[in-house]
């Protein structure tokens, strides 16, 4: 696969299926996300194409602060590429495609947990401390099955500041 030989697109009901798969694929790395959250949340959610299948995913959540409603946080989250198609490109085009996409809401800022952060820093994202984004460890951390203290996990906790 060359690296023009895919392209980003909006996600839509069709793509529920591969994008579940995709995400199902990388269960150390991402936090599983059911078929119906998927297909609610679709308009969320972005894919890379290749010759008509879907070979990767992004999408992105919006997290309130408390008290700062005008300011809240969005969070990208379950980037995946398929196997095949590592190495063309596809992930970074999801990632700008998707600051691109969250930019306009203007966010305070655009956080990210991840065991990548080499790759997250090329889109100007900083590391900081969990500490500093409890909103979004009390409302999806706590719910995940992997470990049992977000403060400890091992993924890093990146910021894009916007503002």
């Amino acid at each position: 696969m060359s690296d023009k030989s895919w392209k980003v697109r909006n996600a839509g009901f069709e793509d529920a299926s591969a994008i579940f798969n995709l995400i199902r694929a990388h269960p150390q790395e991402l936090v599983p996300r059911s078929m119906s959250d998927i297909i609610q949340n679709v308009d969320r959610f972005l894919v890379a194409e290749a010759g008509g299948r879907v070979i990767g995913t992004v999408s992105w959540g919006i997290l309130p602060e408390i008290g700062n409603a005008a300011h809240p946080t969005v969070e990208i989250k379950s980037l995946a590429v398929d196997a095949t198609a590592r190495g063309v490109g596809a992930g970074r085009g999801l990632v700008e495609a998707a600051i691109e996409r969250v930019k306009v809401l203007h966010p305070e800022q655009i956080i990210v947990l991840t065991f990548a952060p080499e790759f997250f820093r090329k889109f100007g994202f900083a590391e900081i401390s969990k500490e500093k984004i409890m909103h979004k460890l009390y409302t999806g951390c706590l719910n995940c099955s992997k470990y049992d203290n977000p403060l400890t996990c091992p993924e890093i906790a990146m910021s894009l500041l916007l503002r």
